[in-house]
């Protein structure tokens, strides 16, 4: 199983790893607002990551670490 860290706050919520992650399992939070003002991306369902990484590879902030 994967895992996936996020730097919360230093995620600007642009959304491109919610984009091409390919098993949807992430999205941009409506509820967490971080020290930028932002929604940050957020993990879904963590035990369902493949650890593909397109989510890292896509985020222009490299804010998205996974660990296998």
């Amino acid at each position: 199983m994967a895992k996936l860290t996020f730097k919360m706050d230093e995620c600007k919520g642009c959304g491109l790893c919610v984009y091409v992650c390919p098993l949807k399992i992430l999205r941009i939070s409506q509820d967490i607002i971080n020290k930028k003002g932002h929604h940050p991306a957020e993990c879904i369902d963590e035990s369902k990551c493949v650890a593909c990484a397109s989510c890292a590879v896509m985020c222009p902030d490299c804010i998205i670490r996974i660990e296998k």
